[in-house]
């Protein structure tokens, strides 16, 4: 009795996981497999791995940020953006190789960098500058903000399942030549 229910349970389990979308993380590798042009990681879908809080302190002639959360802590107000683990992405533009400035929300400049982490075996993850062991700094909306440390272990996630369904028609032209 005890077998039959671990096997149901087991079953179960592969069969809900299975239905499921199948994201894995977004590699250098899996770049580089798919030779994937600007204009094709513009139609991929991209997920937030892991929660980002970034936060800047608000002088006192700012006004207040439509998207972003002010708050008052210890006499200071602080504005504060919160991008949720899961969060759909897209690829707004690539400044340069390997670098994917990735929107999740609309409008001016409203996006965070990504780029492969040697030490997580490609991963794109936040970029930001001046990591230390508790935070960093990263660019949105033109402005610098703070975020933990936690942050920089947001990656960037693709639902292979959808990709691999994704047909595509490439044409390389053989050109052309003068009559006469």
């Amino acid at each position: 009795m005890k077998i039959l229910f671990n096997l149901t349970i087991l079953f179960s389990s592969v069969y809900f996981t299975s239905c499921g979308p199948t994201y894995r993380p977004f590699t250098a590798e899996l770049q580089e497999q798919n030779r994937w042009t600007e204009d094709e990681l513009k139609h991929i879908q991209f997920y937030l791995s892991n929660d980002i809080v970034l936060r800047r302190n608000l002088s006192r002639g700012e006004s207040v940020i439509e998207g972003g959360k002010i708050r008052i802590k210890e006499g200071q107000r602080i504005e504060e953006v919160v991008i949720k683990e899961g969060t759909p992405g897209v690829l707004v533009f690539m400044p340069k190789e390997e670098r994917l400035a990735i929107a999740f929300e609309s409008g001016k400049d409203k996006f965070l960098m990504f780029g492969p982490h040697p030490k997580w075996n490609g991963r794109y993850m936040l970029l930001g500058s001046e990591w230390d062991k508790f935070a960093g700094k990263v660019t949105y909306q033109g402005k610098t903000y703070s975020t933990s440390s936690n942050s920089a272990y947001a990656g960037l996630l693709v639902d292979l399942e959808k990709i691999s369904q994704v047909e595509r028609e490439r044409h390389t032209a053989e050109g052309r030549r003068v009559r006469g």
